[in-house]
Order: C-alpha cells, then structure tokens, then sequence
C-alpha cells in the first residue's frame, strides 16, 4: 500500500551565459595615491582624485587606455608605493576574485629576467585560479642621451634568447604607448578576433609627442621596423595616409608557435573560459557517459559556445564575420582516457586576415579591332 505524492523540480541544464572578462584589464604602476588598493574605474573616473597628483606613470597609461577605449571601456588600477612590488598587487586581485583578461604593468622593465617573471606570474595565475590572462609591460622610452641605433640595440638586449608567450612588450617611444594599445585592445566596438593593426578601426588616439634622439633626429620608420622584427608592439605610419595606426600585437613567443599574434591567444582564452564551466559542470555526472548519444549530446554541448563565437551578422549586404569560423563535425573529439577521465580536444579556425596586401597593374595596350 502507499499514498500518492506528486513533486516538480527545477532541472538546471547549464544553458545559461558565462561571465565575460574579455576587455577588462588590470593597471598596475606606482601611484602617488590609494597605494596598495584596487580601484575600479571608467569612462566618469575622476583619475585626478582616483590615482593623485601629480601625473604619474600610472595614470598617464590609464588616461591614453581610456581615450582608445570607446564609451564601454572600465578597468581596474592597482596603485603600488615606491618600495611596492606589481606581484603584491596582482595577487591581491586574485584573492579578492577579480578576474580580468589582460594585466597592464606599466613601470617599464630593463631585463629579460623581469618579463620571464611575468610569464611565470600568468601561468601561476591558470596553475592557481584557473584563470587566463596575457600580460602587457613597458620597456624604457629612449633617452636624449642615445642615439636610435643605440636605443635599438638596448631594447633587443631585452628580449634576446626570451621565450614567454603571455607577454607583450611595448617600448615606451612616445611616453604612452603601452596606455594606447591597451585601449585599442580593451574597446568594446573591435572583436578580440582584430589585430590591433586594422586600419579600418581607426587612428590611435593621444599618442604622445615623437621622440628624437641626440642628434635631433624623429623617430624613423626603420626603428619602428626592426623593434617589431625583434616582437615588440609599435605603432606604424603609411606614407601620404593620415594618422598613427599600430603593428601587430606581438607576442614573446618562439618561432613557429601558434601564438606569436595577440589575437589568437586571446581567441584561445576565451575559448577555454567558455567552455571551462561547462566541463567543471559534468564532474561525476553519469549524463556523460562513453555510449554513442551521451558522447553526440555533449559533443554538441561543447559546441555551444564555438556557435556562439561563430555567429556572423549581414547588414546593408555585407557580412561582419564571427570571432571565428564555424565549427564542424570533427573539431570537438571527447576521448575516455579511463572508466573515470576525459580529455577533450578542440580545434577552432580564425578567420584569414590580410596583412600585407600588393596590387599589381598592368597595361593593355592591344588594339580595339572594332574602331
């Protein structure tokens, strides 16, 4: 015998959004003011009253960032004293439980040794929190004292021999420029699949004044060039075309590497944070089993997110492209490694972008038979 009893759950199937950090970057740097806190700022930010007087280092990155970074940008600055150290200051992000995309260290490095620490700190970042981020340093602004050419050979002693692919290095030349290019990548109207080099984004804005060297001489197109041969991120002129553009986002990676571009570590990233919550969420959950429809239905599951990075929109019949292409059969592969462990490999295809375009022209000088 029983009595009848009737209960309605609520199943949770894991379909809703994920928190988005892409474009929201933490600044780091010694500040005259709020040493040693967090400060949350945007586009109505007082930098002022927020990062002190007078100008520093800090808030003259934070004022080009803000300038390049479109009517969405905000961001979070860590003011650090003269004997404060970034490292401090990031983990007290992490254990505060600020996840951001980029960290912005804007005291400029001398040494390898220094960026190799970045890296390190980065990776420790995924190790610990499982969080992804690149990070962004200066290097020194030449000096009234240098020559281009001897200002060239310090700043290849930089990086020289480094390998660290999570950061990007920045010469100072023109006193902001790592404040710059942190804008143009954290403006919310560009996707995270754009090269900082794409012209159609438009000029950078606020770029310091050109630097010259001891003899007088402005900053010449050459030195820019062999800065960016040797994966540093400088901006970039075309002759008879107005206003300032940038290089590519280079990467501290090695030769033949898949990541030797900021956007693609950075479609990566965001790759790996959408999918993250969806595995952490099939821990121990017999849903995810090794026959055929539990492996199709996860399969597609695991998709969800490249869909959603895929998506195009056509408009006044042109079509802005996805972050990437779409997926296809095949590019999500879920291998049983035990009666217990996964392992998932997944591809996902940027878009081809052209970076280096020639037209050639040709005469026809044939003669028209009908005239």
């Amino acid at each position: 015998m029983a009595l009848g009893k009737v209960s309605v759950n609520n199943l949770n199937l894991g379909q809703g959004a994920v928190t988005e950090i892409e474009r929201y970057f933490l600044f780091i740097g010694p500040g005259p003011k709020n040493a040693g806190k967090l400060i949350a700022l945007n586009t109505d930010s007082d930098l002022d009253s927020q990062l002190g007087l007078p100008a520093s280092d800090l808030k003259t990155q934070v004022t080009a960032a803000r300038l390049n970074g479109g009517d969405r940008w905000a961001c979070l600055a860590a003011p650090i004293g003269p004997e404060g150290d970034w490292q401090t200051a990031l983990e007290q992000s992490q254990q505060q439980g600020f996840s951001v995309e980029a960290v912005v260290i804007t005291q400029p490095v001398t040494k390898g040794a220094e960026l190799s620490a970045m890296h390190d700190a980065a990776i420790a970042l995924g190790n610990v929190y499982g969080r992804r981020v690149f990070v962004m340093a200066a290097t020194p602004s030449p000096t009234p004292l240098q020559s281009w050419s001897e200002y060239l050979v310090d700043q290849k002693a930089i990086v020289d021999g480094l390998a660290a692919p999570r950061v990007l290095a920045v010469p100072q030349l023109h006193g902001n420029d790592l404040g710059v290019l942190g804008g143009r990548l954290a403006n919310a109207a560009v996707s995270i699949a754009d090269s900082p080099m794409r012209v159609a984004s438009g000029a950078v804005l606020g770029l310091g004044a050109v630097p010259v060297d001891k003899e007088g001489i402005p900053l010449p197109s050459s030195i820019r060039a062999e800065l960016d041969k040797a994966r540093f991120s400088v901006s970039q002129t075309y002759p008879d075309y107005p206003g300032v553009y940038w290089g590519d986002g280079n990467m501290l990676d090695t030769p033949a590497s898949d990541y030797q571009v900021i956007e693609y570590l950075r479609l990566s990233d965001k790759a790996a944070r959408l999918v993250r919550p969806l595995l952490i969420r099939r821990v121990a959950d017999r849903r995810l089993n090794s026959t055929a429809n539990s492996m199709a239905v996860n399969v597609n599951a695991l998709m969800a997110p490249l869909r959603k990075m895929a998506k195009s929109v056509k408009f006044a019949g042109e079509v802005f492209p996805g972050e990437i292409e779409s997926p296809k059969d095949g590019d999500i592969v879920l291998t049983w490694k035990s009666k217990t462990a996964v392992e998932v490999y997944i591809k996902i295809k940027p878009h081809n972008c052209p970076k280096d375009l020639t037209a050639n022209i040709a005469l026809d000088l044939s003669t028209d038979d009908s005239e």
